[in-house]
C-alpha cells in the first residue's frame, strides 16, 4: 500500500490523480491484498474524510479510485451537514489524523432540486424530506430567479456544497484548528455525472500549512 501523504495538501493530490484514472477508465485500486486487508484490522489511517451525497452513482472510493481504509466516507442526501456528521468530522480528524475535508457535491442533485422547487414553486414535501429541504435552503439565498430551472439546479449544487464548507468551517472545532495554525485543508467538489470528473471549486475552503 502507498505510504500515508504527509501532508493535506499532499492527500489532495492524490485524490485529484486518482479521479484522473477514474475518467480514463485506468483504475489501479479494487484488489487488496491479503497482508493489507490484515493489516485494517488493527485500526484505520485515511488519509482524507468526504462529505458527499447518498446518491448511488456517487461512490468516492470509485471516484477517487482509492482503497480500502483510504477513505474516511459520511454521506447524506444534499451532502448536508448535521451534528451527527460534524462528530464523524471531528473524529476523523482528532482520532483518525485526518486534515482534508473535501465536500463533495454533484450534478442533478435531487435533493438541491428538491430545495429549489420549495423556494421557487412552494412545493411541498414529505416531513423528512422537507426538513433535509430546509436544511439546504439558506444555501441558495444568491439563487437567481430568473435562471432557468437547468442553470438554477446547476448553480445551486455548487451553492450547497458552499454552503456545507461554510457551515463546518464555522464550527467551534474548526475555529480552534485555525486558531492553532493546525494543517487542515476543507475543499469543495462537484462530481460531473456526464464524465466522471471532479470539478474542484475555487479556494473557498480552510488552508493553513
Amino acid at each position: 500500500m502507498p505510504s500515508r501523504p504527509r501532508t493535506p495538501q499532499h492527500a489532495l493530490h492524490r485524490l485529484v490523480e486518482g479521479n484522473e484514472r477514474f475518467v480514463r477508465r485506468e483504475p489501479i485500486h479494487g484488489r487488496i491484498s491479503d497482508e493489507a486487508f490484515a493489516g485494517l484490522r488493527e485500526g484505520q489511517r485515511p488519509i482524507a474524510a468526504i462529505l458527499g451525497c447518498s446518491d448511488s452513482r456517487v461512490p468516492p472510493e470509485l471516484v477517487f479510485d482509492q482503497g480500502l481504509g483510504d477513505l474516511f466516507v459520511i454521506r447524506l442526501a444534499g451532502n448536508v451537514m448535521t451534528p451527527g456528521v460534524a462528530g464523524s468530522i471531528q473524529y476523523a480528524h482528532r482520532h483518525l489524523g485526518t486534515s482534508l475535508l473535501v465536500v463533495l457535491g454533484h450534478e442533478g442533485c435531487g435533493a438541491v432540486k428538491a430545495a429549489l422547487a420549495a423556494k421557487f414553486q412552494r412545493a411541498q414535501h414529505p416531513e423528512r424530506i422537507q426538513q433535509l429541504v430546509e436544511m439546504i435552503g439558506p444555501g441558495l439565498e444568491r439563487i437567481d430567479p430568473k435562471q432557468n430551472a437547468a442553470a438554477q439546479l446547476t448553480a445551486g449544487v455548487e451553492a450547497n456544497v458552499r454552503w456545507s464548507m461554510h457551515q463546518v468551517i464555522s464550527t467551534p472545532e474548526t475555529q480552534q484548528a485555525l486558531r492553532e495554525k493546525r494543517n487542515v485543508l476543507i475543499v469543495g467538489a462537484v462530481y460531473e455525472l456526464a464524465t466522471g470528473t471532479v470539478r474542484w471549486l475555487d479556494n473557498q475552503g480552510a488552508n493553513h500549512g
